[in-house]
């Protein structure tokens, strides 16, 4: 039995495979309408969210199975004091497969220790987020053709952003990929990253402090929100939250084919000005969430279709 905790438990081989069925998931959707059918998902998320939590279940009911769970951990026995390995542990007796959202680190981690069915971290606080990180790689790989030799530009909050963290331990595995980290000093990417990941790696990166020094040399441009969820005081975060705006006049410093990613919600980094650039892909990029999840689910349960 098999868990995702981190896009790297998936060697590069297993991630081709992956984004292989989801493209075939894609282009033939009735093929899959019935793998799952007698299955159920239970999806804890003990934070809010909207995506990533509606896109499991989609994704579940595209392929022909069932959906259980809770929205809140207000809504669970959490509220009780119940732990998550308690929770697992009974989720188990009624789900064939768990995707999990936690604010602390490390929660889905301890639930796939005690857990009897395959555990799935959808986000744990500033952590992980390896969904929309198998999210983002099934974007640029369907619209770009490759997921080498590709400069990436990280724009806004690279120090709580666990979508960036995920993103770039995926990246590095492949070869001639460059970084491009556009933040304020403030938000800069934590040493964990820049240290252990990049740097002892021996990565090409570059932190600039301005987006328009950016645009220019990128293929990718990967925008994120400043996030109030993550600051210590309200303060702080109004300071920062308007930092970065990418609007039409900043996309024509952009190249032609650039791609521009986001892993949602939009709060007003990205003008809707920018939705009808043909380089705006975000949307597509949560269609394709889907689809990556439906092949995320049958690779774990085990299904050949």
């Amino acid at each position: 039995m098999r868990h995702l905790m981190s896009p790297l438990d998936f060697s590069v081989e297993e991630l081709d495979k992956l984004l292989k069925l989801a493209n075939d998931i894609e282009k033939n959707p009735e093929k899959y309408a019935h793998a799952c059918e007698g299955k159920k998902l239970a999806t804890c998320f003990y934070e809010p969210s909207t995506r990533t939590r509606l896109s499991f279940e989609a994704a579940m009911l595209n392929l022909g199975g069932k959906v259980l769970g809770f929205s809140d951990a207000a809504s669970s026995s959490a509220s009780k004091g119940e732990s998550v390995s308690d929770t697992i542990r009974v989720v188990s007796c009624y789900a064939d497969i768990c995707a999990m959202r936690h604010p602390k680190e490390g929660a889905p981690l301890v639930a796939a220790q005690k857990s009897r069915i395959p555990v799935i971290n959808a986000g744990d606080g500033g952590h992980q987020h390896p969904t929309q990180t198998l999210t983002d790689l099934l974007t640029i790989y369907s619209l770009k053709g490759r997921l080498d030799h590709l400069t990436i530009g990280l724009c806004g909050d690279l120090k709580f952003g666990r979508t960036v963290h995920s993103l770039i331990h995926a990246l590095i595995r492949y070869p001639g990929v460059r970084f491009v980290l556009i933040s304020p000093e403030e938000l800069r990417v934590p040493s964990n990253i820049h240290d252990d990941v990049l740097v002892r790696n021996n990565i090409p990166f570059r932190e600039v402090v301005r987006l328009e020094d950016a645009l220019p040399e990128l293929d990718i441009l990967y925008m994120t929100r400043v996030q109030r969820e993550r600051f210590f005081n309200e303060e702080d975060y109004i300071r920062m939250k308007d930092f970065y705006i990418l609007n039409k006049e900043k996309m024509e410093l952009a190249p032609e084919n650039m791609l521009v990613l986001h892993p949602l919600p939009r709060v007003n980094e990205i003008s809707v000005e920018v939705d009808d650039d043909p380089r705006a892909v975000y949307f597509q990029q949560a269609q394709y969430g889907v689809y990556v999840r439906m092949a995320l689910i049958l690779t774990l349960l085990e299904v050949e279709v």
